[in-house]
Formats: C-alpha cells, sequence, structure tokens
C-alpha cells in the first residue's frame, strides 16, 4: 500500500481519537518532538525497524524519542502502530498529524531566515506584521544563515519573501551576462 496513504489514515485515525478525548494539544506536542526526533536521528528509524527487536523495546524507545513523559493515548496509538508493523511510517505520521493539527487550530508555520542574529523586538514586529495579513496564529521559527550575506528571508506557508543580499548579486549577475551575450 502507498506509505502516504497509509500514513494519512494513522494521522487522521489519532487525531479524531485525540479530538474525542481532548488531547490533540498534547499529542502535537509529543508527535513535534517525536518527528524531531526521527529526523536528526536516523539510526534510530533504522533500529526500529530491526525485526530483532520486540515491541515492548520498540514501544521504549519511542516514548523516549517522545519525550520523558507521554500520554495515555500517545501510548495506545504506538502501541497500534506497532502491533499492525507500521513503525516504519511513523515519521510521516507524525509530520501528517502536525499538518492536520495546524489546519484544524489554523495555525500558520512562518520562518525568518537571516545573515546574523536578530533581536526579539525586530522579531515581534515581523510576526505581528505577518499575523496581521494572516488570519489564525503562526508558529514562528528564526535561523541564522550568515551566506546571505545581509539581508532576510522570509516564509510563511507556501509563501516565500527573498530579500538577501545574496539572491540580489545573483539576479544582478544573470542580468549582467545576459547583456554580455547579446553584445557578443
Amino acid at each position: 500500500m502507498n506509505s502516504g496513504m497509509v500514513s494519512m489514515r494513522y494521522a487522521r485515525a489519532l487525531f479524531s481519537y485525540a479530538l474525542e478525548n481532548k488531547a490533540e494539544d498534547i499529542i502535537f506536542s509529543e508527535m513535534k518532538i517525536l518527528s524531531e526526533t526521527l529526523a536528526s536521528r536516523p539510526q534510530l528509524r533504522a533500529t526500529l525497524d530491526n525485526p530483532v527487536l520486540s515491541t515492548r523495546e520498540k514501544l521504549e524507545l519511542i516514548k523516549l524519542a517522545a519525550g520523558e513523559k507521554v500520554s495515555d493515548v500517545f501510548v495506545r496509538f504506538i502501541q497500534l502502530v506497532l502491533h499492525q508493523r507500521r513503525e516504519n511510517h511513523l515519521q510521516t505520521i507524525s509530520l501528517v498529524y502536525l499538518d492536520l493539527y495546524r489546519k484544524y487550530k489554523n495555525i500558520s508555520v512562518g520562518k525568518l531566515v537571516t545573515a546574523c542574529p536578530v533581536d526579539d523586538t525586530t522579531i515581534n514586529k515581523i510576526k505581528q506584521l505577518v499575523q496581521d495579513k494572516e488570519e489564525g496564529t503562526i508558529e514562528f521559527v528564526t535561523e541564522v544563515n550568515p551566506k546571505l550575506g545581509g539581508g532576510f528571508i522570509l516564509y510563511i506557508g507556501t509563501y516565500r519573501l527573498d530579500a538577501s543580499v545574496a539572491s540580489q548579486l545573483t539576479r544582478i549577475k544573470s542580468q549582467l551576462m545576459s547583456k554580455n551575450k547579446k553584445i557578443a
């Protein structure tokens, strides 16, 4: 069966079960930690795929990866996933759950990439400007990338605003090269 379909079905089932039990916020934080852990530690995913490990050992590993203490809803869901031998889909299931939660709660994801660290007041101003344009709330992340040379890149959902020096220099270079080709 298609990996995307499997992940979507499990994530939807978990989301509706979490809504019924009023645990969607707790599950969101647990799934966020789990997805970040699985993304940053590929050896954990390889370990979970190991058929020699027992279900109990895999459950303990996943509980550890999701945080110190996890909810009963999370444990029951992981037990179901392990029973159905779908642990290789956990990364995708967690990401789909995060998307479903954000759509339900009307949360947009924003990311600000700058060439040097920016103070909190500037970040809050940018976040406020974005929130005035977007409906709902915004989950905002910042990142420093010195390769930009200056300026910033702002990501909101699927939109990208690139005001970096590096991209402006690249555009100028390509314009100059295209003019030189016309002359020659």
